[in-house]
């Protein structure tokens, strides 16, 4: 089915057509026709799959539907509340460009920028919000922000709002909201104490499509792991990037500190990056973002703030440069690649203090990941790179995989 097809207005068609968005995804396909009739849904599905589109769509259509029946103002509809800035901005772009030929206006509320154009926004009169809890709460107490008549909450990335504590915001938001209301949970991940909170805030016979494989990594993504010592890991990182030197990367690391000392290293051999995390300003971050989607510069190394919220179709390659304290994140990083259809790939630089992360992680995945078991002539190459190499890292890979076989599974570290 296309979505020339789907009975939405016309003037919503032609913005999903200049998007080139022809047919919908398998999450798109399940929700937008129960979205449109009103029903209560718990969504499961991979990053990438399409999920913002999938409530994207049927809002935009069922608020221009009203508003080209009323003739005045009748205040904002539908709320989108988000764990991250970044991933405010991504959801309000979505929504913006499905909405372009409609008079349906998108506003996104979030902290770390003047509140004075989001002020002045709502007084004009917006129809759809995409909030973060701070700002968003700040705003209705100030009385700029009225909640009385919204029709339609989604709550996207759900676990991890949960996981940053945003519980009880979500409550208070309830409490502010029309009793008969439209509620959309949406999450990549499931676990009980996610499927008990859902089903408190959604009505009894809620419908729940999960999508997810027993595979939380989306199946487009290879996904290896590498056992590196943790004062090597810059020299196999510089070695990805001299061997793929038009591709975009994105490489995760544990903290802020440490993302600039990473940034710093690659600058030594004459590699530029960007870095993003929490102590940019929101400026800032956008800036940076705007410039690697550019492809002014391939190389972003941020922290698990840029694990949500990244929607930049042609990043080729994921680095776990250090693997994430929480295993949950290891889906949301390597989920940055292999968007939609497109193949992804992703690394994890593994040392030994960090196996027992590792072991957590692929206790989470249910499944062990595939090992690239570099041999010593290959780990000592990759200490003294060659920036003139021909074969790229791929073929690197291949090569590793017709000799070793990819399969191997929870191999003991060894020491070069």
């Amino acid at each position: 089915m296309k979505f020339e097809d789907y009975n939405i207005d016309d003037k919503v068609k032609k913005g999903l057509k200049e998007l080139d968005f022809k047919r919908p995804t398998d999450i798109q396909f399940k929700t937008i026709y129960n979205i449109l009739d009103g029903e209560d849904l718990i969504a499961i599905a991979h990053t990438g799959t399409g999920k913002t589109a999938a409530f994207a769509i049927p809002i935009i259509d069922k608020v221009y539907a009203k508003k080209s029946e009323q003739r005045r103002y009748s205040g904002v509809q539908a709320l989108v509340m988000v764990p991250t800035h970044e991933l405010a901005l991504q959801i309000a772009s979505v929504f913006q460009q499905i909405a372009k030929y409609t008079d349906v206006q998108t506003l996104s509320i979030i902290g770390g920028v003047d509140q004075d154009p989001q002020i002045e926004a709502l007084t004009n009169g917006v129809d759809i919000i995409i909030a973060t809890p701070g700002r968003m709460f700040d705003l209705i107490s100030q009385g700029h922000f009225q909640t009385h008549r919204i029709e339609t909450l989604v709550l996207d990335e759900a676990d991890y709002m949960l996981d940053l504590g945003f519980k009880n915001d979500i409550i208070d938001i309830l409490k502010k909201l029309p009793k008969r209301r439209q509620t959309l949970f949406f999450s990549a991940t499931i676990n009980d104490h996610i499927k008990k909170t859902a089903y408190k805030i959604v009505k009894q016979g809620a419908l729940r499509i999960q999508l997810s494989t027993k595979d939380p990594v989306a199946k487009n993504i290879e996904h290896f792991v590498v056992f590196v010592e943790m004062d090597h890991k810059r020299f196999f990182l510089e070695r990805v990037i001299a061997e793929n030197p038009d591709q975009k990367i994105l490489a995760f690391v544990r903290t802020k500190v440490r993302a600039e000392r990473v940034a710093k290293a690659m600058a030594r051999v004459d590699i530029d990056s960007l870095t993003i995390h929490g102590d940019k300003t929101q400026e800032e971050r956008i800036g940076v973002l705007e410039e690697f989607r550019s492809g002014n510069i391939n190389l972003l190394i941020g922290t698990d703030v840029t694990a949500r919220g990244i929607d930049i179709p042609d990043i080729s390659i994921v680095i776990n440069y250090d693997l994430p304290d929480e295993p949950e994140n290891y889906v949301h990083r390597v989920g940055r690649t292999g968007r939609g259809k497109r193949k992804g790939h992703a690394y994890s630089f593994c040392s030994p203090e960090e196996e027992e992360v590792l072991n957590t992680i692929q206790a989470f995945l249910e499944k062990d990941i595939n090992v690239l078991d570099l041999d010593g002539a290959e780990y000592h190459d990759t200490l003294n790179v060659e920036r003139d190499r021909t074969n790229d890292y791929m073929s690197l890979v291949k090569e590793i995989q017709l000799r070793e076989g990819s399969k191997k599974k929870g191999k003991k570290w060894k020491k070069k």
